[in-house]
C-alpha cells in the first residue's frame, strides 16, 4: 500500500509540474521579438519574367573556301576590332592560280600591242592605197596610164580597207580577252583574300571553332562575334501582364553571377508563344556588364508603375499549415495569424492590399514563432 500511495503521488506531482509548464509556455512565458508597424506607403509595381542575355548585332564569321587553318590570332573573350586578321587560310593553290593569270594578262598585253601595231600599219597601208588611187585615176583621165593599172591601184584600195577592217576586228577580239582576264584577276583575288578572315566590326569574340592544321569547308563557322554595346535580355513575360510593359521603362536585370544591373524595356516583340502564353520583352543594360556571357540566364523585373497601400516587412509574411499566406499580428502582446493578399514589392518589403491596416503591429521576421505566441519586443524595437 505504501508503494501505491508513493507512485499516486509521484503521478500526481508529475501531471502538477506539467500543467504548470504549460500555464508557463502558454500565458507566463514570452519570447522576444521583432515587432514592427505596418505603415501607408508606395512601392514600386513590377512586371517580372526569366530571360536570356543576347546580343542584337551578332555575326558568325565563316569560311568561304575550303582549306586548312594556318595561323590564328583570335581567341574566346578578346575583343576585336573592324577589319583585324582573326585568322589565316592556307592560300597556296589560289596564290599558284593567281600568278597564272597574271602571266596570261602579261601574254595577252602583248598581243593586244601586237594588235594596235597591225591596225596602225593597215592604217597607213590604206593610206597609200588611196593616194595611189587619186593619182592613177588623174593620170587616167590625161591619158597618162591604162585602164588596167587604174583597175589594179582601185583592188588594191579595197584590199587595204578590208586589212583594216580585219586589223581592227582582231584588236577588238584581243582587247575582249584582256578584259576578261582583267575580271578573271579580280575573282582571283577576292577569293585569295577568303584566305584571311577578318573581323567586320568591332567586338568580342564568343566562339572559336577553328584550330591550326583544321580544315574547314566553304560555309563553315570559324568565329560568333558581338557588339558588346548592344546586349540585351530576351525576356519572357506573361501575355496576360505584358501590356503594362511599355519601351523604355526602367528595369532591374540579375545575372546568373548575382549581379544587379540597371536596364530598360528597349523592344516588345508582336508574336506569343502559343504553348506558353508568353511574349518577349527585350531590356538592353544601361552599360555592358563587365562579365557576361551568351544565353546566361538572367531574371528581369520591370517596373511598371507604383503601387499604394499598407506595407511591411517581406520577413512577415509566413503560411499556416493550410498553406494560406499571411502574417502574425501582436494583439494584446500575443501573435494572432491574419491571412493577407500581397501586391507589389521589392527586396525589403511589401504591399498587403487585404488583411491588415495601418497601424497595426506584426513580427517580422517571423519564421520560427507560431500563432498564439506571448511575446515581447526586442531590444530595439517597438
Amino acid at each position: 500500500m505504501n508503494r501505491k500511495r508513493i507512485a499516486v503521488a509521484a503521478v500526481t506531482a508529475l501531471v502538477v509540474l506539467a500543467a504548470g509548464a504549460g500555464v508557463y509556455l502558454l500565458g507566463i512565458r514570452t519570447v522576444p521579438a521583432v515587432v514592427v508597424e505596418a505603415t501607408r506607403d508606395s512601392l514600386p509595381s513590377h512586371v517580372s519574367g526569366p530571360g536570356t542575355v543576347q546580343a542584337r548585332i551578332a555575326v558568325t564569321l565563316g569560311s568561304r573556301i575550303t582549306a586548312s587553318v594556318a595561323a590564328v590570332h583570335a581567341d574566346v573573350g578578346d575583343s576585336v576590332r573592324h577589319g583585324a586578321v582573326l585568322a589565316e587560310l592556307d592560300d597556296r593553290d589560289l596564290a599558284a592560280r593567281r600568278a597564272v593569270v597574271g602571266g596570261q594578262r602579261e601574254a595577252l598585253a602583248g598581243s593586244v600591242r601586237a594588235a594596235q601595231a597591225t591596225v596602225a600599219r593597215a592604217s597607213a597601208e590604206l593610206e597609200l592605197a588611196r593616194s595611189k588611187r587619186r593619182r592613177d585615176a588623174e593620170l587616167l583621165s590625161d591619158g597618162f596610164v591604162s585602164k588596167a593599172a587604174f583597175d589594179a591601184s582601185d583592188a588594191a584600195l579595197r584590199a587595204a580597207e578590208a586589212g583594216l577592217e580585219n586589223a581592227r576586228a582582231l584588236l577588238v577580239a584581243r582587247e575582249a580577252d584582256a578584259r576578261s582576264l582583267d575580271q578573271e584577276a579580280r575573282y582571283s583575288d577576292t577569293v585569295l583574300s577568303y584566305a584571311q578572315l577578318v573581323s567586320p566590326l568591332d567586338g568580342i569574340v564568343v566562339l572559336r571553332q577553328a584550330e591550326v592544321g583544321t580544315t574547314v569547308v566553304a560555309g563553315s563557322p570559324v568565329f560568333r562575334i558581338v557588339d558588346p554595346s548592344t546586349l540585351w535580355v530576351a525576356t519572357r513575360i506573361d501575355e496576360s501582364v505584358v501590356g503594362q510593359v511599355r519601351v523604355g521603362q526602367v528595369a532591374s536585370i540579375r545575372l546568373r553571377t548575382g549581379d544587379t544591373v540597371p536596364g530598360k524595356v528597349a523592344r516588345i516583340a508582336r508574336q506569343a508563344d502559343a504553348a506558353a502564353r508568353e511574349m518577349e520583352v527585350n531590356v538592353a543594360f544601361d552599360a555592358t556588364p563587365a562579365s557576361f556571357a551568351i544565353d546566361q540566364e538572367a531574371e528581369v523585373a520591370i517596373v511598371t508603375g507604383e503601387e499604394s497601400g499598407v506595407v511591411v516587412p517581406v520577413s512577415a509574411l509566413v503560411r499556416d499549415r493550410a498553406g494560406r499566406q499571411g502574417v502574425l499580428a501582436v494583439v494584446d502582446s500575443r501573435t494572432e495569424f491574419r491571412a493577407v493578399t500581397t501586391g507589389a514589392s521589392d527586396r525589403g518589403r511589401v504591399v498587403v492590399r487585404e488583411g491588415l491596416a495601418s497601424g497595426e503591429r506584426v513580427v517580422a521576421p517571423a519564421a520560427g514563432i507560431e500563432p498564439g505566441t506571448r511575446v515581447r519586443p526586442a531590444d530595439g524595437t517597438d
